[in-house]
């Protein structure tokens, strides 16, 4: 049996990216508008880009809203996606790590990281291990559709 030349890989590499924009609450759609782009080059399935883009507009809003850092510090959002899974992180300079809060029927926020256990796959929070500040980060299995 002959060998195919090159050789065929066996799993795709990763695709990875990273955005750096200012913690201002207009980088909360920037970073969805950008993540959209990026995914379409990518070929993700739909409703994984568009549940990753929710999910990744709540952890830049915490990042934005809640997160006490000096002047100047920026928001950093990296998306890496393997052959099966997308995995977004939202580092920020504040210590701080966020817990799910619970909200009243009546409040207009406090569900983001509730939102973001319930429609990821896997999810979590920890400090950076070099430098300041913290990750918070999901995962969604992406597996390409097979009817298409």
């Amino acid at each position: 049996m002959q060998t195919p030349w090159p050789p065929l890989p066996t799993t795709t590499a990763p695709k990875d990216i990273e955005w750096r924009l200012p913690r201002h609450a207009r980088s909360v759609s920037r970073a969805r508008a950008l993540f959209r782009e990026q995914a379409a080059s990518w070929g993700l399935p739909q409703e994984v880009t568009d549940t990753a883009e929710l999910l990744l507009s709540e952890l830049m809003t915490n990042a934005y809203r809640h997160a006490k850092a000096p002047a100047g510090r920026e928001i950093w959002a990296r998306c890496v996606v393997t052959d099966d899974r997308v995995r977004v992180t939202v580092t920020d300079a504040n210590d701080a790590l966020p817990t799910p809060g619970n909200a009243s029927l009546n409040d207009e926020s406090g569900r983001g990281l509730a939102l973001v256990a319930a429609l990821s796959n896997d999810w979590g929070t920890e400090r950076r291990e070099c430098g300041i500040g913290k990750e918070a980060w999901f995962e969604l299995i992406a597996k390409p559709s097979n009817h298409g």
